[in-house]
């Protein structure tokens, strides 16, 4: 039979008195089953006419627990459906028994018998109960108890899955004080069951005596738990907890971190996350290790109205700093770490001043370069700390960013000194109204920088050596320098150039298809040169031609570039059966004056100089602002691509540059040489290639070549291959470049890095990657990981072995990093460090 039921209402007056007694109790009956399920509510109105709703169920707030209440909405209609309805007078009860439903307000409740004991007032839900919510959760037992106060109550044979995809089991579960519920020999997990064996166990669970959940505190506590891995018991906790799935923000300890290594020995912290409040919260992390005794850390967090910052501290006061002391091959080292006080502080935040404004900070103080590799506390790779505040403008046409910069270099070698402290200005504007039909805008770059020492680099290798420990053992540094065989990567003293270019172009198209863009460009740069110390054997040493180096001594320059061109091209296309193929010559005449005191200005943003496909019709082909390309050049060149049908897609660039007349640029260098066997210092230049090739989508070859312009001989060739074949994923990345002694480069580099995947299943993976000097003959960095991902479990295993973290000759750097990650519990892992000193200070 059905009986629909209106909260409020009765029905025909030939079954009113009944009627109105099962409506009272199936009001109350659904009232208690959804409240069990997480949803029921304020039953105002859900009840028959008279009847009074309990205390209990009058104030509810959501809640995360499957026994927390939700408002219902007391016009929705119920709709109960049984094979029979059985009153008991006698016992005052009513039943409804077989095949049971009950509906209301997007819930629904199943079960063989449903039984209301008005006396008791208690609810009772029998055989395969099944209690569904309209938001998700499912709760399943073979039997349902709860008292009409709601405030005690038991479930046995008890099964809850949530919409978040957690799931509860248990023999029995207890609700006491309408806040706690205990779970009896419980179970949970947030895996999801196998699908083609669901009475298989989960990747992870946790089982315990009791599972205690609190929902006022939002926290579950487990007694007596193992923690099991496909079945198998791998760790146990006779007192464990975690928050509450749905919580986000919860105070309480975090996964514990493990590391070691030879000069700090075995470590591990457990961190302490306080959820102060909403917009802030504090990382309290306190490490013991075996050897240095406690390292103290901690992180503020706070989120304000417009933005947010982070303040992070550590420190420790070493028991042992002489295990920074190291002996190796008969020679002693006292590595940055040899002192007892040692910490660091940095702090980052960024904030948004309006819609186009926004200002930020990254800053690293440290008591030593190697204190935050040494404890674990970087990533290994990292190098270098940059420390910057900016503030930075993002107009519709219109940049602007200004920021001050500061280096700390990480490595065991690297010499502070010579690292400089930088502030940068850049602003950039097209404007918005076109000019004579084509587009015109400006640039500015202001640039001020400064730097205790000279940063010298030797062009052989006894020239350039420095000791494992950053002391400098070459002639370039220890012995009075030249110019011949010291390059000056960095002057000292401080330096400060503004710069502004202003640049108008247009392109038209003829009726044939050529297109030809005339252009103007203006650059004026004002400097203003106080250089520091430079050895005289450096300044007026034997030089030889096209060689400027930096001179000692304060100068104010000034220099202007003005140039005028033409950039012509003429694309053929031309579309057959077999595909279509697009060939476009190219060329490009400029004219300008000669570049004017090259050498006097420092070079410090524009040493990095490769020439290539990508700067061919550059205007200024160096990389930076201290340089400026003079002299008149044509710039000549042809793409050609192919789309084959069926083969794919073919890719081709090839192309030389001209000095015309005026002086060459590249023929002369400064203080960094730049320019000089760059391929460009010739009237002609080298040739240059770039051949692709990419029958799909999922293989990929691109190869760049550079031939000397008299004998072809090749001076530069790269490699870059990718592949994706099924589960397999493979990266390879050749380099070859000839010797380039007056850039420092004394011998030929020759090398490849491979890095490739290979996913075993859905869920685990391999990946490796190897770098081969050829030039050394030696392998000089390997990893080797294996890593498990699915929606409540991640796993990660990685070996690496770097031999150039430390720098040249320096002992190797071995690492084992292990992280594993249970979903709603948090992740942990450990890393270890081993094999030398070297790799122990670059922990």
């Amino acid at each position: 039979m059905t009986v629909g039921l209106t909260p409020a209402g009765g029905m025909a007056a030939k079954a009113r008195r009944a009627t109105a007694r099962w409506t009272g109790g199936l009001a109350s009956t659904a009232a208690l089953l959804l409240l069990l399920a997480g949803i029921s509510g304020t039953m105002d109105g859900a009840r028959a006419q008279g009847a009074t709703a309990p205390a209990a169920a009058q104030n509810t707030t959501p809640g995360a627990n499957v026994l927390t209440a939700r408002k219902l909405d007391p016009n929705q209609k119920m709709l109960v459906t049984a094979d029979q309805l059985e009153y008991d007078y006698q016992r005052d009860t009513v039943s409804a028994v077989g095949n049971v439903q009950i509906y209301y307000d997007g819930a629904t409740l199943e079960a063989r018998r449903v039984v209301l004991d008005r006396k008791a007032n208690t609810l009772r839900a029998e055989g395969n109960a099944r209690l569904k919510d309209k938001d998700g959760k499912v709760l399943t037992a073979d039997t349902l108890e709860l008292t009409q106060d709601f405030k005690r109550g038991f479930i046995d044979s008890l099964r809850l899955d949530t919409p978040d995809n957690t799931h509860f089991a248990a023999t029995r579960a207890d609700r006491t004080d309408g806040n706690v519920t205990v779970f009896q020999n419980g179970i949970y997990t947030a895996c999801e069951p196998c699908k083609d064996d669901p009475s298989k166990p989960p990747l992870w669970q946790i089982k315990a005596k009791k599972i205690v959940h609190n929902d006022d505190e939002k926290m579950i506590y487990y007694q007596d738990a193992w923690v099991e891995f496909f079945g198998m018991p791998v760790a146990y906790f006779p007192y464990l907890s975690s928050p509450d799935p749905t919580v986000k923000r919860k105070t309480g300890f975090l996964m514990p971190e493990f590391f070691s290594s030879s000069q700090i020995g075995y470590g591990v912290t457990v961190p302490f996350f306080w959820n102060i409040a909403p917009d802030r919260d504090l990382t309290l992390s306190p490490a013991f290790v075996t050897q240095q005794g406690l390292l103290m850390q901690g992180e503020w967090r706070q989120r304000l109205i417009n933005g947010s910052y982070a303040i992070r501290a550590a420190g420790i006061v070493q028991e042992n700093p002489q295990d920074f002391i190291t002996t190796s091959n008969g020679l002693t080292e006292i590595l940055p770490g040899f002192r007892e006080n040692r910490g660091a502080v940095e702090s980052s935040g960024a904030f948004a001043l309006n819609k186009f404004w926004t200002f930020g900070w990254d800053a690293t103080v440290v008591s030593d370069r190697t204190f935050l590799r040494d404890y674990n506390l970087i990533g290994d790779t990292v190098t270098t700390k940059t420390s910057s505040v900016y503030l930075t403008g993002q107009g519709d046409r219109s940049y602007f960013d200004v920021r001050g910069l500061y280096f700390l270099g990480l490595a065991v070698t690297d010499d502070q000194d010579r690292q400089p402290i930088v502030g940068t200005l850049n602003y950039s504007k097209v404007f918005d109204k076109a000019l004579w039909g084509g587009e015109a805008g400006l640039k500015i770059n202001l640039t001020s920088l400064t730097r205790e020492q000279a940063d010298f680099i030797g062009t052989s290798e006894l020239t350039s050596a420095i000791g494992t420990t950053g002391v400098p053992t070459g002639a370039c540094t220890v012995l009075a320098p030249n110019s011949r065989e010291c390059l000056l990567r960095g002057a000292p003293g401080d330096y400060t150039r503004l710069s502004g270019d202003v640049y108008w172009k247009k392109t038209i198209t003829d009726a044939i298809g050529q297109q030809w863009t005339p252009f103007v460009t203006a650059r004026v740069d004002v400097a203003s040169v106080d250089t520091g110390f430079l050895p005289l054997n450096y300044q007026f040493g034997s030089v030889f031609p096209g060689q400027n180096p930096l001179q000692s001594g304060s100068d104010d320059l000034i220099r202007a570039m003005p140039a005028v061109g033409l950039d012509y091209k003429y694309p053929f296309i031309s579309a057959e059966s077999w595909g279509t193929q697009t060939i476009e010559p190219r060329a490009q005449v400029i004219i300008r004056p000669n570049e004017s005191d090259i050498g006097r200005f420092p070079n410090e943003d524009a040493q990095s100089l490769v020439f290539d496909d990508t700067n061919l019709f550059e205007i200024n082909k160096y990389s930076g602002y201290d340089r400026v390309e003079g002299g008149s050049r044509l710039n000549l060149g042809v793409t050609y691509t192919a789309a084959v049908h069926g083969a794919g897609l073919f890719t081709a660039v090839v192309g030389q540059s001209y000095n015309l007349f005026g002086k060459n640029s590249f023929a002369y260098g400064d203080m960094a040489n730049t320019g000089l066997e760059s391929g460009l210092e010739t009237s002609a230049s080298d040739y240059i290639a770039k051949f692709g090739y990419s029958p799909t989508k999922y293989l990929e070859f691109v190869t760049r070549f550079r031939f000397d312009e008299e004998n072809f001989s090749m001076q530069r060739f790269e490699l870059q291959a990718r592949a994706e074949i099924d589960r397999f994923n493979v990266a390879v990345t050749y380099g070859r470049y000839e010797a380039q002694p007056l850039l420092g480069y004394y011998d030929r580099r020759e090398g490849v890095y491979t890095n490739a995947s290979y996913k075993l299943t859905d869920n685990w993976a391999l990946r490796g990657a190897i770098r081969y000097d050829f030039a050394a003959a030696e392998v000089d960095y390997t990893l080797v990981g294996l890593s498990y991902i699915d929606d409540c479990f991640t796993l990660a295993l990685n070996y690496i072995s770097d031999y150039t973290l430390n720098g040249p000759n320096a002992p190797p750097v071995n690492k084992v990093m292990f992280r594993i990650g249970l979903r709603t519990l948090g992740e942990g892992g450990f890393s270890t460090s081993f094999g030398s000193s070297g790799s122990d200070s670059s922990n």
